[in-house]
């Protein structure tokens, strides 16, 4: 690529990028009718989403686990086992992925 070309690349992925962060913002402006209801459809995917979303996690991160092979998942399934046991004694989602990742890299580094 020329150095014009990496301009134009850089600069159509910035704009794209800014675009996704503000069209929320210009769409959903509740200063503008004076009103501070969340309508119901957007409410709906606040409860929906988050779950949605980590079950997509879950089938993502076991996509390619051969649990006829090696060591069967092992590494995989204790680090779930420990994000989920974590998760539910503390109830934060960010201190259960991250215990949950540490776990894992421990166990394939040095266990398995």
């Amino acid at each position: 690529m020329t150095i014009i070309q990496q301009i134009i690349s850089i600069s159509i992925a910035a704009i794209a990028n800014f675009l996704t962060r503000v069209f929320p913002f210009l769409i959903f402006d509740h200063n503008k009718n004076g009103s501070d209801e969340i309508s119901p459809f957007i409410e709906g995917l606040g409860k929906f989403l988050p779950p949605a979303i980590m079950g997509m996690l879950v089938v993502y991160c076991f996509r390619n686990v051969n649990f006829l092979s090696g060591t069967h998942g092992l590494p995989d399934i204790i680090a779930t086992v420990i994000t989920v046991l974590i998760h539910l004694w503390r109830r934060n989602m960010c201190l259960s992925l991250l215990v949950g990742t540490v776990s894992y890299i421990l166990l394939v580094n040095f266990i398995f």
